[in-house]
């Protein structure tokens, strides 16, 4: 009898409600695991329970609830960020948790609302955004299946949100909450609403009714307070007026004091000149006091309720790419746990192909006839997984850097990624990349 996939699922997770009680707190985050559920091996850093340098909560895997908040919680106490790559593609996931685990780190895979449309097809209708919400789903599978293999935590998350696509989210949350019932998890982590075109009022407003949904299952949203500069998956604030790519500490007081009533699970995406898009140095401002003045402000505030690092705020730092890496660190100093990283990986992953096709260029101009002959068949130079591992190679690189840069090495306490075996599986002739 032929099952389905979903199916398939029911059963895995009915045959875990009637497991035995586990003595560990991880167990439980096992049987509801996507490799127990469909079967895939689970051994060595995929199985472990927590990593040695992290709450006990954190584990192997997609983070949600208080894992995720212990993770956060933790980057805020020991100074160090976590970089949020774009993702359009199981390659582009499969590189960040490469770099993730190269690095002993966490990583946030995030998916735009293009990046989300692209990942189910082009060729797929998006009227309703129902190409755009499938791809995002299939993506949020695919990082769930291999974050346990990778055997780093993940946080899983979706990048700005217009009110005019507040309809894809809805479609996520939906998911999320279908994937709750089963799992007593979310299928994302979290997901970024981005209303800062929008009066303030109105931007708190609908934010406050997303978290009182999300807030039942574990979800955390990030609000953007102010603009981003710049142009990005066809938001365009190049024109944007210059006040409004800075925050005031009143206004994100006014943001920490109305989200507070409803959950502790947000971040806030605060705006100090931030710009998408890497430009000529001068051409971009950046201005990280000013999260030291909010974080101050909203302390002074609070009074007896502030934290005593007297940073009450987790803050988001948008439009990362080619940021001078003082003003990155300041941040983080400030209060900053996540950078949005996309325009560099994009330029890493097309430079791995560019530098594959420079480097065989004389073996890719035909299907036979190289240098060596003009019978010789050129097979294995445009068989589509040799430029795109030469894209994922510059994009771990890209990545260790960004690692670098956010002061976010070593924060699992794992042992060096052991090389891996038998890359080239039954081929025969591959390219060593």
């Amino acid at each position: 009898m032929k099952v389905s996939i979903f199916a398939s699922l029911f059963l895995a997770a009915g045959a875990a409600a009637f497991a035995p009680a586990a003595s560990t707190s991880r167990l439980s985050v096992v049987l509801k695991g996507t490799a127990n559920e469909l079967g895939i091996p689970c051994e060595d850093e995929c199985a472990l329970e927590s990593f040695p340098n992290l709450p006990p909560s954190v584990h192997p895997g997609v983070l949600s609830g208080q894992a995720q908040m212990d993770l956060l919680q933790h980057a805020k106490e020991n100074g160090y960020a976590i970089p949020a790559v774009n993702c359009v593609s199981s390659s582009g996931i499969n590189a960040c948790l490469e770099a993730a685990r190269k690095n002993d780190a966490p990583i946030i895979i995030q998916f735009s609302s293009g990046g989300s449309q692209f990942y189910g097809g082009k060729g797929l209708d998006n009227s309703n955004y129902a190409a755009a919400i499938a791809g995002a789903v299939s993506g949020a599978f695919h990082v769930r299946t291999m974050a346990e293999q990778y055997g780093v935590p993940v946080i899983l998350h979706t990048d700005h949100c217009a009110k005019k696509l507040l309809p894809w989210i809805d479609g996520l949350l939906a998911a999320s909450e279908r994937y709750y019932e089963q799992h007593g998890e979310p299928l994302f982590s979290s997901h970024m609403i981005d209303l800062s075109e929008e009066p303030i009022e109105e931007n708190i407003e609908i934010c406050k009714n997303y978290m009182e949904r999300m807030s039942k299952i574990g979800l955390l949203l990030e609000m953007e307070l102010g603009i981003t500069g710049g142009e990005e998956d066809g938001v365009d604030n190049t024109d944007v007026a210059l006040e409004d790519l800075y925050s005031k500490p009143e206004e994100i007081y006014q943001v920490y004091e109305e989200l507070e009533k409803v959950s502790p699970m947000y971040t806030i995406a605060a705006a100090f000149g931030n710009v998408h898009g890497v430009y000529k140095p001068g051409n971009v401002k950046l201005e990280p006091e000013i999260l030291n003045r909010a974080q101050g402000y909203i302390s002074e505030k609070i009074g007896d309720k502030a934290p005593e690092d007297k940073k009450p705020v987790m803050f988001v730092f948008h439009g990362g790419s080619g940021s001078d890496v003082s003003d990155i660190q300041n941040a983080i100093d400030y209060g900053v746990i996540k950078m949005n990283i996309d325009t560099d990986t994009q330029w890493s992953y097309w430079e791995g192909i560019k530098n594959f096709e420079a480097k065989y260029h004389d073996y890719l101009q035909g299907q036979i006839g190289n240098p060596e002959g003009d019978d010789k068949p050129n097979k294995k130079y445009y068989d589509p997984r040799e430029c795109m591992r030469a894209a994922e190679v510059t994009t771990v690189e890209r990545l260790g850097q960004a690692y670098a840069d956010l002061k976010c090495q070593n924060i699992l306490g794992l042992p060096q990624m052991a090389d891996a075996e038998n890359v080239l599986g039954p081929r025969r002739g591959g390219l060593p990349v």
